[in-house]
């Protein structure tokens, strides 16, 4: 299992970024992609995740809006579209592979899938956003 990540790098505050996941070795179709980040002393956290087989979409509660995911089944690549890009938001993203779904459900409701539960990771593309 192979996952590379690109398009990182440095931007202006209120510009974007597309990143892209390539992947190889497993069957894509059959896993869920997701997107994390990390900032400087912080937790990781999960941004974005998808099913290339039916495009379903789950996105984490601390993330809204300014972000999308998609897929291109064709070369096994997974994007993420950044737009209006804030300085908070510079850390080290990482895709990550894993079988199942992209969320759990607890009796209080459906959540993104914590980062524990992957076991295949890019070596991340770093974003940093100027102020």
């Amino acid at each position: 299992v192979q996952l590379v990540e690109s398009g990182g790098g440095v931007v202006q505050a209120g510009g974007s970024l597309r990143l892209s996941c390539a992947t190889s070795g497993f069957d894509f179709d059959n896993y869920v992609i997701a997107w994390f980040r990390q900032a400087p002393g912080k937790e990781r956290e999960g941004n974005r995740c998808i099913s290339p087989r039916d495009g379903t979409t789950w996105s984490s509660n601390s993330i809204q809006g300014r972000f999308s995911i998609s897929t291109d089944n064709a070369k096994a690549t997974v994007h993420l579209q950044m737009n209006n890009l804030k300085p908070e938001d510079t850390a080290v993203y990482y895709c990550a592979a894993d079988t199942g779904s992209c969320y759990y459900c607890t009796d209080y409701g459906c959540y993104f899938k914590d980062d524990d539960v992957y076991w295949d990771w890019g070596q991340g593309t770093q974003v940093t956003v100027s102020s």
